[in-house]
């Protein structure tokens, strides 16, 4: 999708660009956003992005452009998305989990701030948190290593589960790190996991299918672009089969899921657009830590769980950042 395009989807009123805007666009700094995701899933946190971005000073139109590259839920196209931004040598390249790696095989020159859920280091993106080297840094989530305490909480509101469906997606690039994670929580805890894959929405059904087969009493959603684009019919699925689910971000309970715990992923957006200002401000990447979550948010919602006829325990409610009734 080409920029005008989402701005016509955001509401924006300009439905072509004028050849003088044409012309500034060669002279003032071009930012190329690059995403796993699509336009209309990706809408609050490219919101959230712009926001960081005009922290530092940069306004979208004004004094910056970006150039969005969509893959819309198809990893596969990433490269060709890539390889094209770097033709155009934009200035910054701002890439989410699967887009990172991709665009660091695609330039060693053009700065990269990166916003992922896996470990930086270990997915090889910097050679360390606080010294990045090379041309890429950004910000952290930390959903991958949230796993244990995940489970933890789970155990705490659903406290006769034994048995805990977990869907993953298998063409993540985080899916083998979190089934480890989650693998070793459960064997902690003591509980059965039982996992399911989905890289589709076909798959997303048939899994439901399967946990309601295997007899689930809670089911623990792995952290991926996808679910996250696909929030409203994964929380569907848990209402229709009344599985109680857990989620790594609060954007799942506002559209209507039980729990979640993880750190805040607008804020996160938020940080991408910081540090892409300051690299345009003239900042090199290699001299900027990589940006970890300080806060962890926990989001519980009311209403779900006595749906599910759940009694939140008091415990859970006065550490809860927000509680939806």
């Amino acid at each position: 999708m080409q920029r005008r395009d989402f701005i016509v989807l955001l509401g924006g009123g300009e439905a072509a660009w004028p050849v003088t805007v044409r012309a500034q666009q060669k002279l003032l700094p071009v930012v190329g956003w690059l995403c796993s995701g699509s336009p209309d899933t990706w809408a609050i946190y490219v919101a959230a992005f712009l926001r960081g971005l005009s922290e530092t000073g940069y306004v979208e139109g004004r004094n910056v452009f970006v150039e969005y590259r969509w893959a819309d839920d198809h990893n596969e196209r990433l490269p060709a998305l890539a390889a094209d931004l770097v033709r155009r040598q934009v200035a910054v390249v701002a890439a989410n989990t699967p887009a990172a790696p991709v665009a660091k095989a695609a330039t060693t020159e053009i700065p990269i701030v990166f916003m992922t859920s896996a470990d930086p280091v270990a997915a090889g993106l910097v050679a360390s948190l606080s010294r990045p080297g090379g041309n890429l840094t950004g910000v952290t989530t930390l959903y991958v290593e949230l796993a244990p305490k995940r489970l933890e909480l789970l155990r705490e509101l659903v406290p006769a589960a034994s048995k805990i469906a977990l869907l993953v997606n298998p063409t993540s690039s985080t899916a083998e790190a979190q089934l480890r994670n989650f693998r070793t929580a459960s064997q902690t805890l003591g509980l059965q996991l039982y996992v399911q894959h989905s890289s589709n929405e076909h798959d997303i059904d048939s899994a439901f299918t399967a946990f309601a087969q295997y007899g689930a009493d809670a089911l623990v959603v792995a952290n991926d672009p996808f679910f996250l684009s696909r929030r409203d019919l994964i929380v569907a699925r848990a209402r229709r089969h009344a599985i109680p689910a857990f989620y790594n971000s609060r954007d799942f309970v506002s559209a209507g899921g039980l729990m979640s715990y993880g750190s805040s992923f607008t804020d996160a957006a938020r940080q991408l657009g910081i540090y892409t200002g300051r690299i345009l401000k003239g900042e090199k990447p290699a001299d900027l830590p990589v940006v970890q979550p300080t806060k962890f948010e926990l989001v519980i919602n009311l209403k779900t769980a006595k749906t599910l006829g759940l009694t939140v325990p008091p415990s859970l409610l006065t550490r809860a950042d927000e509680v939806i009734e």
